[in-house]
């Protein structure tokens, strides 16, 4: 993986020689090793590499002790210390002139904004994502497709190329994020239940998010399953996406769509097509924001005679594009021209896995392979 030039190392590389840079994203995707590839020895026992969970580390930091005539100190998981944004800005603002430093965690830093001073203007924030299609290869194919599909993002069940590596990760995966990280940040007393939740949400991929149908299968109040689902997103297990409204349809409001950040977790085969091509574009979006500064946002657009289109990929407030999930490629959905004559939206987009390559996506769209789509679009 450390031959791996990350997507986000040249934003990154620009950033650090003005502020410190933030790095969030779920366990196990590449956070650390994004990290050590700035530093001149790339492995684990980099002396400025410094982990929360270590003890010893611990205690130095505690007393504002890091490691001497290093040019780049590396903090992980130091989000699980209630006051890490004094800490963390006292290191900086003594050492500023002559250290740069990387503050990595697998629960989202922008997150915990409230309490201790203020860190404004001090770091930039980046959301590290899973391997992608034009991350692994500009020109990706419909193979690239389905081992990303099947075996997911994450690097290591990734490259070690297998189904069976891919289940054992999981289920580790799983246990190590409910038992531990959601543990170090919030008290659950019911914590087997959480992981009840995290496996059951697998078959409501895609589909309208009913809170009231997951408290009658908990046995749990509403209160404490929305709960359950703000923590699960904080440590980047899933994702939401709200609607999006046009004037001119009867859009719903309040519904919400989730998604894992790991898509191979979703059980049924088209709902895991959608949750990969809606990671797709998330990190599109993240990486747009987080790199321009443009305000990126990802909807999808469904009325109360449930004609939907997928996603929607707002920015600035404007729909830039949409894109509808389909296993057929002969024919467009008829719901791309319904959309199409009463939005704004200027391009709809309808991807699919097989070869088929037709249309115009201003009139009213266009059919094409995921890959495709990718190649010319998120590039």
């Amino acid at each position: 993986m450390s031959k791996i030039v990350r997507y986000l190392y040249s934003a990154i590389d620009d950033d650090l020689k003005k502020r410190m840079v933030f790095v969030g994203g779920p366990r196990q995707v590449g956070k650390t090793t994004l990290a050590l590839q700035f530093a001149k020895n790339h492995t684990p026992k980099y002396p400025g590499y410094i982990s929360w969970d270590d003890i010893q580390s611990r205690s130095n930091l505690l007393r504002g002790k890091i490691p001497s005539g290093q040019r780049l100190i590396i903090l992980d998981e130091i989000h699980k210390y209630r006051k890490w944004r004094n800490l963390v800005k006292g290191l900086y603002d003594i050492n500023k002139d002559e250290i740069r430093f990387i503050v990595t965690g697998s629960a989202r830093l922008d997150h915990f904004r409230n309490g201790g001073d203020s860190l404004f203007g001090r770091y930039h924030y980046y959301r590290l994502h899973p391997l992608t299609l034009t991350e692994l290869n500009p020109a990706a194919s419909a193979k690239d497709c389905e081992l990303l599909l099947n075996l997911s993002g994450f690097p290591e069940p990734f490259l070690a190329g297998s189904m069976r590596d891919y289940k054992r990760w999981h289920l580790e995966r799983i246990e190590r994020v409910v038992y531990t990280d959601i543990n170090d940040l919030e008290t659950i007393r019911d914590i087997a239940s959480m992981q009840v939740l995290v496996e059951s949400l697998g078959s409501r991929v895609g589909s309208p998010l009913s809170i009231e149908n997951l408290r009658q299968d908990l046995s749990a109040s509403h209160a404490t399953v929305a709960r359950w689902l703000d923590i699960l997103e904080t440590v980047y297990m899933v994702y939401r996406i709200s609607p999006f409204g046009a004037p001119k349809i009867r859009a719903v409001k309040k519904e919400q769509k989730l998604y894992f950040w790991d898509w191979a977790q979703a059980s049924e085969k088209g709902a895991r097509f959608e949750n990969f091509v809606a990671s797709h574009l998330l990190k599109y979006c993240h990486f747009k924001e987080d790199t321009q500064g443009d305000r990126m946002e990802l909807r999808f657009l469904r009325d109360r005679d449930l004609r939907e289109i997928d996603f929607v990929v707002l920015k600035n407030g404007q729909p830039i594009f949409a894109v509808e999930c389909k296993s057929g490629e002969r024919t467009l959905s008829k719901h791309i021209t319904y959309f199409k004559q009463r939005t704004k939206i200027p391009e709809f987009f309808q991807v699919h896995q097989g070869k088929a390559d037709f249309g115009n996506p201003r009139t009213p769209g266009r059919c094409l392979p995921f890959w495709t789509f990718c190649r010319e679009v998120l590039c």
